[in-house]
């Protein structure tokens, strides 16, 4: 389920499997180039890198991004034609690949205002459906996602602690966890580890970072 897959630093996720998908590319070595599809959570510096989609978009790369994100795109020069806009609880098709949208904001914080309509991804293929969170907290939504692999962020401050993590994991009881969003700029290396003592022994983690 996860061969092609890697987390490449904090959220930053890479899918290479026959198509090429990022997922808030971060912190990116090199150029790549390689993208057939770049995926955007939200509007924060750690999701919405302009530095680093440069680095791995094509000259036919598809940007994902929440509706309010649209009119920062156009200033930072992406082409409209290459640009499709989401909104929380629909579904889309985009070069061959179909995805739905879930909402993704905090209920007992401030930075992620549900408002914003910011998102997770549920990426369906090879008969396999991905939950990409985002940034978020247990919410109604997301306690009713269905999956074989999620990437959940565990760090805390601004999302879910690896407790609250673990929590929502045990409630939607996928195959595969992936914990994401620590290690870097928030919560430390072994959020990872603790998240991982705590899901069910039927969900295998696997963890990256």
């Amino acid at each position: 389920m996860l061969d092609g897959i890697e987390v490449l630093c904090h959220s930053s996720i890479r899918f290479d499997k026959g198509i090429v998908m990022y997922f808030d590319p971060f912190k990116i070595e090199k150029n790549y180039s390689d993208a057939d599809i770049v995926f955007i959570t939200h509007d924060h510096y750690d999701h919405y890198s302009l530095e680093d989609i440069r680095k791995v978009i094509k000259k036919d790369t598809v940007l994902v991004l929440p509706t309010n994100l649209l009119e920062k795109a156009l200033y930072d020069g992406f082409e409209r034609d290459n640009i499709v806009t989401v909104e929380p609880n629909k579904s889309y098709h985009v070069k061959g690949i179909k995805f739905s949208t879930v909402p993704s904001y905090n209920i007992n914080k401030q930075f992620h205002p549900k408002e914003n309509n910011w998102v997770g991804y549920l990426i369906e293929m090879d008969d396999l459906t991905y939950y990409i969170a985002g940034d978020t907290d247990i919410t109604e939504e997301n306690k009713q996602v269905k999956c074989d692999v999620a990437f959940v962020p565990v760090g805390g401050v601004y999302t879910m602690t690896y407790e609250e993590a673990a929590k929502l994991i045990n409630e939607i009881k996928p195959r595969v966890a992936v914990p994401i969003h620590y290690g870097s700029i928030v919560g430390t290396k072994e959020d990872g580890l603790n998240f991982s003592k705590l899901i069910y022994p039927k969900v295998e983690c696997k963890i990256f970072i």
